[in-house]
């Protein structure tokens, strides 16, 4: 007879359980699936709401024009670049400065510690912040996207946390008395044994950069170091359409508005496809990763 309860219970709260997650899905899901659908919807049917279910007036117009548009272009290139140098000097930083701070002999590392977390809790603010970049010389160059933002104070914990509870200490000194220096061991064993937390940090700090504008916005002047994110800002939020090729050539505001219209659901989904295709393939280490670091020491 409690058998036969306990059964009961279960049905009911798996069926609770797939009910509760399907929705969750949906309500995650379905504002994506509104994007795709309306980048290829009439935009006029997108803006009176007809377009919720399926798409409208199919046209392939919003696309043709992003691939047409040089400064959408020139966004990417800039985004592309900045992404790039930049998740590989935060990777670079954190994980050295994460594997120093992990071992018993470093002299000190419980005050290296305490100003790391110190930064977490208090800052600068954005005028300091910005006299520093401004007298460094990096205002209206790359490096304002890159350079301050190269260590974050959280990604040195997840990753010392890690190599604190993955990487013995036994194993440290058999390399050790084997000669084994200390930088031939985090490069040839420490690395190779913490893939998954170098595939967090990558991820981590690849799709911070990818959708970084508000450094763009404070530091740069020049319109051909625009990250993409900053160009799809202008395009949603201020409703400006660039000032050259396509689309100031629409004719009267009405039709310009119109191209804009079309354009800035494409430009999504153009903007977002890059983390959406490297995800799935470093899923299965950013979870493992990020158990490790949290839940161990």
């Amino acid at each position: 007879m409690r058998v036969s309860q306990k059964s009961r219970f279960d049905r009911l709260f798996d069926l609770a359980n797939y009910t509760f997650m399907t929705l969750l899905m949906l309500a995650v899901l379905y504002p994506l699936y509104v994007v795709v659908i309306s980048s290829i919807s009439d935009p006029d049917s997108v803006n009176t709401g007809g377009v919720w279910l399926l798409p409208k007036g199919i046209t392939f117009e919003g696309y043709h024009r992003i691939f047409l548009e040089d400064k959408i272009w020139t966004g990417y290139k800039n985004t592309l670049l900045y992404t790039s140098v930049g998740t590989a000097l935060n990777v670079v930083l954190t994980l050295t400065g994460a594997y120093a701070l992990s071992r018993s002999d470093l002299v000190g590392r419980q005050f290296f510690m305490f100003l790391i977390v110190f930064t977490m809790f208090f800052g600068g603010g954005l005028i300091p912040t910005y006299l520093l970049i401004k007298n460094l010389g990096m205002t209206n160059t790359i490096w304002s996207q890159i350079v301050p933002g190269a260590v974050t104070a959280y990604n040195i914990i997840i990753a010392r946390t890690f190599f604190q509870t993955t990487i013995p200490k036994e194993l440290q000194e058999a390399a050790e008395m084997d000669g084994c220096s200390i930088t031939r061991f985090f490069l040839k064993i420490v690395l190779p044994l913490s893939l998954p937390i170098v595939a967090v940090m990558v991820l981590f700090n690849a799709v911070a950069h990818w959708n970084a504008y508000f450094p763009g916005l404070i530091y740069l002047r020049d319109e051909t170091l625009y990250p993409l994110q900053l160009v799809l800002r202008e395009i949603l939020i201020v409703n400006e359409a660039p000032a050259d090729s396509v689309v100031a050539g629409a004719g009267d505001d009405g039709g310009m508005l119109r191209i804009v219209d079309i354009m800035k659901y494409g430009v999504i989904i153009v903007s977002s496809l890059p983390v959406l295709v490297l995800y799935p393939f470093l899923q299965r280490y950013f979870v493992k990763g990020i158990m490790i670091g949290s839940l161990k020491g």
